[in-house]
């Protein structure tokens, strides 16, 4: 330490000689994560700061992660993601200014997202950007005991001091973190399977890709993931998967569709009761929370829950701790959530229909995964898996899919995704009696728009209907006699004749199925 200037008075001496350390540290290595580290550690150490943070903006991603943090665990650290001109730390990011709050409880910007609010009693809160020329890396954010008295000026320089000097530092940080995130979108953009595939889920196509990229990534870690998608998507399939590939696998896998019951009785069901609680309480119960501890809650339809039950699960979510309904014992939980939602939660926020502290809690990973009608290379396969489930069940030894109910199957929309395809193949595997599926199996509802019958709708007119199936017999004969027109005849029971003005009605060229005999082969594989 160098000798005290006497010119100086001791708060004085001691910030100089603090700026002087931190001056030299940043001098002394090239650990870029180190150095922030060290020079966080240093400042709340020396200023009885009870937290203390260094974010960095990442463009690659878009979001301001935590880059080192001191008085905050890492799975508080791992919480603190937060997007420009959200929060206090996304807004000063985006406007460049700095933010004091006095009383963090009375500041509703504070979002809390690390969840360390709670611990900290009163305080205050100090955010300063750290910028290199017009650009703002990232902030620099401490939170000290709250004085009624305090003055946050001489706090306000000393961040800002100190954000100048690290600049540079947190510059070559976000650099780096850049430029691993671009090798790593290169490496996988050249590889053709670049992730795991989970066992439970069907599908090869791209659109599922990075849905199994972020369940690889997330499920070794223990935060809160928010499944979006349509209904019959498949989001429970894609809570397994994380799961059963965390290291909760070996603890309990619990479920509670969130819709299908009543407030009352999901408060019941999630907290448990004890006796006498209610009506037909008479016995204690344990709720799903208990239920799932060391595992996994999987809440389906979270969206449709009532505000009271909101504040509830706000409340677990943050102290991961309830009490059962109509008891006064607290009872502490470690579990794990996965919600999942076919609302938009963005557009019932807006409306007051769903509490924006919960929609934070609940966003931290959100995983999109895309409807049915994104990835039609995968509805064959899905099909194939039916079939077999299917004829198991029912005792059928259905073998092939039709080459009218494949195009079906291909060109229709599915607004019910897998679960309407799932019980379309269900009907089809019953009602078929040949070991075939045939478009005629298949719900009215994909017989709209059927590509060989051109704008006919095959579920009108009992003529529509007898036209489409003598049309999908004639192609399939012709399909297995190789074009062969006597021999389709033959097992129609037609003359050749009559076979021919049929085949004139309905536009067949019996000799494209000779042309196209490798073609027929590789679908009859395909689809036995």
């Amino acid at each position: 330490m160098a000798e005290k200037c006497p010119h100086c008075n001791d708060q004085t001496w001691k910030e100089l000689n603090f700026i002087s350390s931190i001056s030299q540290l940043l001098l002394s290595g090239n650990d870029i994560d180190r150095l922030l580290r060290q020079v966080l550690q240093s400042l709340c150490v020396h200023h009885s700061y009870k937290r203390g943070m260094i974010s960095i903006f990442n463009r690659k991603a878009g979001s301001i992660l935590i880059k080192e943090a001191f008085g905050v665990s890492d799975e508080e650290k791992a919480k603190g993601i937060y997007y420009p001109g959200e929060g206090i730390t996304g807004e000063v990011v985006e406007t460049g200014r700095t933010i004091l709050v006095p009383l963090i409880r009375e500041d509703a910007r504070f979002l809390n997202r690390t969840g360390t609010l709670n611990n900290l009693g009163e305080s205050s809160f100090l955010c300063v950007p750290i910028r290199t020329g017009v650009q703002i890396i990232g902030t620099i954010s401490v939170v000290k005991d709250y004085s009624p008295d305090s003055c946050l000026d001489g706090d306000e320089q000393l961040l800002q001091i100190l954000a100048s000097m690290i600049a540079q530092t947190a510059q070559h940080s976000r650099s780096r973190d850049e430029e691993s995130i671009q090798k790593i979108q290169e490496e996988y953009s050249g590889c053709e399977d670049p992730v795991k595939h989970p066992p439970n889920i069907i599908g090869n196509s791209k659109a599922l890709q990075p849905v199994y990229q972020m369940i690889q990534k997330v499920a070794p870690a223990n935060s809160t993931i928010l499944i979006l998608g349509e209904s019959g998507v498949g989001k429970e399939l894609v809570a397994e998967a994380i799961h059963y590939a965390s290291t909760r696998a070996g603890r309990a896998f619990v479920k509670l569709n969130c819709a299908a019951l009543p407030e009352t009785i999901i408060e019941s069901e999630l907290f448990g009761h004890e006796k006498g609680a209610f009506t037909g309480a008479l016995n204690p119960r344990k709720g799903r929370f208990e239920l799932a501890q060391e595992g996994t809650l999987f809440l389906d339809e979270i969206g449709e829950i009532s505000p009271g039950i909101q504040a509830k699960l706000l409340r677990v979510l943050q102290e991961r701790e309830f009490e059962r309904v109509g008891g006064s014992v607290t009872i502490k939980v470690d579990v794990r959530i996965i919600a999942a939602t076919n609302k938009n939660l963005e557009e019932k926020v807006r409306s007051g229909e769903f509490r924006e502290d919960l929609f934070y809690r609940l966003n931290i990973i959100p995983i999109t995964v895309p409807p049915l009608r994104a990835r039609p290379t995968d509805i064959l396969l899905l099909s194939d898996f039916f079939i077999e489930k299917y004829n198991h069940l029912n005792g059928k030894d259905v073998h092939r899919i039709s080459t009218s109910a494949i195009d079906m199957l291909i060109s229709y929309h599915w607004p019910g995704n897998v679960r309407e395809l799932e019980n379309s193949i269900e009907r089809a595997v019953i009602l078929s009696e040949d070991r075939v599926i045939h478009g005629y199996h298949l719900p009215p509802s994909l017989q709209m728009a059927d590509p060989h019958l051109g704008t006919r709708e095959i579920h009108g007119t009992l003529q529509q209907k007898l036209d489409s199936i003598e049309y999908e017999m004639i192609v399939e004969t012709l399909k297995s006699t190789r074009g062969n027109l006597s021999r389709a005849a033959e097992q129609l029971g037609l003359t050749n004749r009559m076979m021919g003005i049929r085949a004139r009605k309905y536009n067949i060229d019996f000799k494209t199925f000779r042309r196209n005999n490798s073609f027929l082969l590789a679908d009859e594989a395909s689809c036995g």
